[in-house]
């Protein structure tokens, strides 16, 4: 999903530095011996047909793939740790989900009776992660997935939220530049999977950043994987995350690819894509072929897939945080598996890829897939449980501390409505904490609904009580410490934003900001394009927006650069860049819920929608 990028590393220093954690660290250039083409199927137990001694001619291979993982070592908590699912009679079942301990648990017993195993990522498995994992770097993450066994992966946005430097040193391995190692005499060793980024090349040299494909092996079963992340990433990452490089057309980029495996024999491709789609129904169940293929989902996704070559035989995707099992005409018409599985682990994907020893390709008409719950009452993988328990002994300095006390879950991940509760205790955060003078006189302040990463959850997520809002919990809802900036707008800009909600790059899925008290305007979306936005309603403090007039506007650093779709964000003039996002976040909450006053969820009232 979309959201705002770049951690701020002084802050982060501060942060390190009152865990005890910072010693002295030095990257590592190199890759991880084997690590590129590893051959190791996971489980045992026996192949497709029998041969009395000989060979059949196919072989079942099982996919498992997952994605969007995003640094959720522990359950999620609140709606954004459950799934839906839809039963016979229509009723809608909600279900806890997620957790790594449950989803180890949950690989491993899929895994049972399946040699030829091979276990498989579409982006996102760190970036905007809790504060166990973000705090770290996504260290602790990294260690997980290969406690996995995970595969291969494609790098999504995320993965660049840090920069290329930083990610180089996620799959390569070596302790942090600044904060050093985290294990006292330990190197952290990076990846155990390659990471794939087909379609990200380095601007002065044209070359990929990152290993392209990488070939999966088995008893003489070969399976290219070919990763790219959506070629958007720019716009949604700040600029710094994606400085030197250049991200190209994912179609192209993976029919490339796929030509080059196919010159070099091997036949079997998966395409893993950081791109999604949005399927009719947020029920896990749901089935998106209905009436016809691939009619039950919507999105850039769809696309992509009739591109992408028939030599390509399934897609695992990500991104939307949606889950879906459709079949999407290739361009020759025939149906292809095309999955994604929700997001923080909550579910995984299982697909049977029976492969033709003789044509060395798979039976595409054989190809089955289904979506499986990461389930909360199976039993916990030990050693997750260890891995998680030994960072959270670290992490607990910092996560425990108290911010606030609230009355009631006050929803921003979780809410599916325009105007979000948690979105407007921020951005009211934000313009509290730069409205004086001297701060950058801040009148309204705009945040944008992708950086709203979880909810405020009444219940409490360890010991410290119901009600009680740690740090920890704070730093998962807004975890990438961005600063803030207080710009110059004229009203004409400030009604261009708006509308910039629902038009040109935000048309098809609208990105609504989040707006301080005072700021409220109508959308009508029975509308289309920017005429959902209302201008004549458009009112500051009861006043309407003078488009002649000049506003102070406050933002995160990544919307003031026009991230998101908001190029008019990035006109901004005098600028003043504040505090960050997370320290005016938790200075609002100390002032404002406290123990014997706790803040109840605000009225939404500042967007009035008609739909």
């Amino acid at each position: 999903m979309s959201a705002t990028p770049q951690k701020n590393r002084a802050s982060r220093r501060v942060i390190a530095a009152a865990a005890g954690l910072a010693t002295v660290g030095a990257l590592i250039a190199a890759m991880p011996a084997g690590a590129h083409d590893r051959g190791n199927g996971h489980g045992h137990g026996h192949g497709h047909g029998h041969g009395h001694g000989h060979k059949s001619r196919t072989v079942d291979v099982q996919l498992l793939s997952f994605n969007d993982l995003h640094g959720n070592l522990e359950p999620p908590s609140g709606s954004a740790g459950t799934v839906k699912k839809t039963h016979a009679d229509g009723t809608v079942e909600t279900i806890p989900a997620g957790g790594v301990e449950y989803l180890a648990t949950s690989l491993r017993t899929a895994r049972k009776g399946n040699p030829y195993s091979v276990t498989a990522a579409a982006g996102d498995m760190v970036g905007a992660s809790p504060l166990l994992s973000g705090l770290f770097h996504d260290e602790p993450t990294i260690e997980a997935l290969n406690k996995l066994k995970l595969d291969v992966s494609a790098v999504g946005n995320h993965e660049f939220d840090e920069g290329a430097t930083e990610l180089a040193r996620l799959q390569n391995g070596g302790c942090h530049p600044v904060e050093g190692c985290y294990k006292k005499g330990e190197k952290f060793k990076g990846a155990d999977f390659p990471y794939l980024a087909a379609n990200v090349t380095k601007e002065k040299t044209g070359r990929p950043l990152l290993k392209p494909y990488t070939i999966w092996k088995k008893k003489g079963v070969k399976i290219g994987f070919i990763g790219v992340t959506l070629e958007g990433t720019p716009d949604i990452v700040t600029a710094n995350g994606v400085k030197g490089l250049k991200f190209h057309d994912e179609v192209k980029t993976i029919n490339k690819y796929a030509k080059e495996l196919d010159r070099k024999g091997v036949k079997s491709i998966v395409a893993l894509i950081h791109e999604g789609g949005a399927p009719a129904s947020t029920s896990y169940n749901y089935d998106c072929d209905s009436p016809g293929a691939g009619d039950g989902i919507s999105g850039p996704i769809v696309d992509i897939a009739k591109g992408i070559t028939p030599k390509v035989d399934a897609l695992v995707t990500g991104h939307t945080h949606q889950a879906y099992v459709c079949t999407i005409p290739d361009p020759s018409g025939k149906p292809r598996m095309v999955t994604s599985a929700s997001s923080f682990g909550k579910l995984y994907t299982d697909t049977t890829l029976t492969y033709d020893r003789r044509t060395k390709d798979i039976v595409r008409t054989s190809v089955k897939s289904a979506n499986h719950v990461v389930t909360r009452d199976q039993p916990k993988a030990a050693d997750m449980t260890r891995l998680i328990d030994r960072w959270n002994k670290l992490a607990a300095p910092v996560a425990n501390r108290a911010q606030g006390w609230i009355t009631a879950d006050i929803n921003g991940r979780g809410s599916t409505a325009p105007e979000k509760p948690l979105g407007n205790v921020i951005a009211d955060a934000q313009l509290e904490g730069l409205a004086p003078a001297d701060k950058g006189g801040a009148e309204v302040a705009f945040m944008n609904p992708g950086g709203i990463r979880s909810d405020l959850v009444y219940e409490a997520s360890g010991s410290e009580g119901d009600g009680v809002v740690t740090y920890g919990e704070t730093f998962t809802v807004q975890p990438f410490t961005n600063m803030m900036n207080v710009v110059d707008l004229t009203g004409a800009q400030l009604i261009t934003a708006l509308q910039q909600q629902v038009s040109g790059a935000n048309e098809a899925s609208p990105k609504i900001l989040q707006v301080s008290k005072g700021f409220t305007y109508t959308l009508d979306l029975t509308k289309s394009g920017a005429d959902r936005v209302v201008a004549d309603t458009i009112e500051l403090n009861g006043e309407a927006i003078d488009p002649a007039r000049t506003y102070r506007v406050a933002m995160n650093e990544f919307l003031a650069g026009g991230g998101d779709g908001f190029p008019v964000l990035g006109q901004g003039t005098n600028k003043l860049v504040g505090a960050s996002d997370l320290d005016l976040f938790n200075a609002y909450l100390a002032a404002h819920a406290t123990a014997s006053s706790p803040l109840a969820p605000p009225a939404t009232d500042r967007i009035t929608v008609v739909e």
